[in-house]
C-alpha cells in the first residue's frame, strides 16, 4: 500500500533548462536515504527562466509522479530550486549593546530579532537570510558567543536576494501543479551542499555549474557564498553546434557529444569514424555521411573557448585572484563531458576537480553525476534546518543590501581565523 502522507519526507525538484529531476529523501539515524527520483525532459524553460507555464508545469507533475510511484509515497510539498540569472549575495550586519554583561541565549535571540528588522525593502527577493559569524567587541568569526562576556556583541547575515519576478513565475508553476512551496533555494547554495567540503567553503572554492543553457559562477569563502553572476551559455550550445556544423538533429548531436565527443584531442582522432543521422532523418541508398572524431571535437572545442573565456573573465571580476583563487570545481549537466575537467585546468590556470552529489543513501546510479548535484544538494539543505531570518511574508521580502567589497571581506575574515 502507498502512503498517502509525507510527514518527515523531503522532496527536492530542480527545473532547469534540460531536464525537471525530482527526488524523495527520508531523514535515518544513518543519515538521507533516497526513496524515490524521477526525471523528464524539460519544456518551456529558456536560459534558466519560464518560457512556457504549460509545458513547464506538466514536465513537473511526470517528474514529481514517477518519484511518487518508485517511493510508494503521495507528496504534498517541495524544496526548489533557482537557478536563473539575478541572483545577488551579500551580508548584513548588526550590532547591539550589552555592557559587558554574559551573553545569554535571550540576547542572541533578540540580535537575531534585530537583524531580522534591518533588512529594508529594495526591489528585490530575499531568498535567504542566515546568521553566519557573530562579533564580540570587534573581535570577527565568532562561531558562538553564548556564555561569553562582551560589551558589544554583533552579527554578520548573509543574505541572497533575487529578480522577483523570474521567481514567482517558477514559483506559480510549482503550485499550478497543485505543490506547496516550501522554500526556493538558490542553486549555488544547494550546490555547494552536496558537491564542496566545509573546508573547502571555509578556505576558499570557486564552483562553476555548467548547465544546458546557464552557467553559474558562484565564490565561497568563510563558509558562504560570498559572489555569484552567471554566464547565457551551456552545454546545450555545445549541441546545437553539432547538430549545425553536421546537418543532423539535436537528438542525434547530443548522442554524439555524449558517446564520441570530448574537451581534449587525441592522436587518434583523425582515424575514428562517426556515422552522421541526417537532418532529414531519411538514409539514402548509399553509405550514411561518416565524420572523424577530430572534426567533432573542433567543434566542441570552439564553443568551450568560448564558454570557459567567460568563466575566466566572471572569475577575474568576482575578484578569485592570487593566491586564494586556485580551486575550482565543476559541476553540472556540462561536467559529465569527457576530457572537461583537464580541459578546464589547463584552460583556467587553476586546480579543476568533478563535483559529483553525496552524502545520499541509496541514491541510484543514474542520479549520482554532476547533472544531479543540486537535486541532492536541495535534501542536504532542507535536512539541514537552517536558520531563517527572512521578514515574513518570506515569499514577498525584499531586501536593501549593504555596498562594500563582499569577497576581500569574507576573506579577511577566513585569513584572521586561522
Amino acid at each position: 500500500m502507498a502512503q498517502t502522507r509525507s510527514e518527515g519526507l523531503i522532496t527536492a525538484l530542480d527545473i532547469g533548462s534540460s531536464k525537471v529531476a525530482a527526488l524523495i529523501a527520508q531523514p535515518t539515524p544513518d543519515g538521507l536515504m533516497v526513496l524515490g527520483t524521477g526525471q523528464r525532459e524539460s519544456r518551456g524553460i529558456r536560459r534558466g527562466y519560464i518560457a512556457d507555464m504549460g509545458a513547464t508545469e506538466g514536465a513537473v507533475r511526470e517528474a514529481v509522479e514517477q518519484a511518487e510511484r518508485i517511493a510508494r509515497t503521495q507528496i504534498d510539498e517541495t524544496w526548489l530550486s533557482f537557478s536563473a540569472g539575478g541572483l545577488y549575495s551579500d551580508v548584513a550586519s548588526v550590532e547591539v549593546d550589552l555592557g559587558g554583561q554574559r551573553i545569554a541565549q535571550r540576547d542572541i535571540d533578540e540580535l537575531l530579532e534585530a537583524g531580522r528588522r534591518s533588512i529594508d525593502p529594495d526591489g528585490r527577493m530575499v531568498l535567504h537570510a542566515q546568521p553566519t559569524l557573530y562579533t564580540l567587541d570587534g573581535l570577527k568569526g565568532v562561531k558562538n558567543p553564548l556564555g561569553l562576556h562582551a560589551d558589544r556583541l554583533g552579527v554578520d547575515i548573509h543574505v541572497v536576494v533575487a529578480e522577483p519576478s523570474p521567481v514567482r513565475n517558477l514559483d506559480l508553476c510549482v503550485r499550478s501543479a497543485h505543490l506547496a512551496v516550501r522554500q526556493i533555494v538558490a542553486s549555488p547554495i544547494a550546490t555547494a551542499m552536496a558537491c564542496l567540503s566545509p573546508e573547502e567553503r571555509e578556505l576558499g572554492v570557486a564552483l562553476v555549474e555548467l548547465g544546458a543553457e546557464v552557467t553559474n559562477v558562484s565564490l565561497f569563502a568563510g563558509g558562504l557564498l560570498v559572489g555569484l553572476t552567471s554566464v547565457p551559455l551551456g552545454a546545450a550550445d555545445i549541441t546545437d553546434d553539432i547538430a549545425t556544423a553536421f546537418g543532423t538533429r539535436r537528438a542525434q548531436a547530443e548522442r554524439m557529444k555524449c558517446f564520441h565527443g570530448s574537451a581534449q584531442t587525441s592522436p587518434r582522432d583523425n582515424h575514428e569514424m562517426i556515422e552522421v543521422a541526417p537532418l532529414s532523418g531519411e538514409q539514402d541508398a548509399g553509405e550514411a555521411p561518416r565524420i572523424t572524431r577530430a572534426q567533432l571535437t573542433s567543434v566542441i572545442r570552439q564553443r568551450l573557448e568560448q564558454i570557459f573565456g567567460q568563466i575566466e573573465d566572471a572569475l577575474k571580476k568576482l575578484g578569485f585572484v592570487g593566491p586564494v583563487g586556485r580551486q575550482v570545481v565543476l559541476t553540472g549537466g556540462g561536467a559529465e563531458l569527457k576530457g572537461i575537467a583537464d580541459y578546464a585546468q589547463s584552460t583556467l590556470g587553476r586546480a579543476v576537480r568533478i563535483g559529483r552529489p553525496r552524502g545520499l543513501i541509496g541514491l541510484p546510479e543514474a542520479h549520482s553525476g554532476p547533472a544531479f548535484s543540486t537535486l541532492a544538494g536541495l535534501v542536504q539543505f532542507a535536512a539541514s534546518d537552517p536558520i531563517d531570518l527572512r521578514p515574513s511574508p518570506a515569499p514577498q521580502t525584499i531586501v536593501k543590501l549593504s555596498p562594500g567589497n563582499l569577497v576581500q571581506r569574507l576573506l579577511a575574515v577566513v585569513k584572521s581565523s586561522y
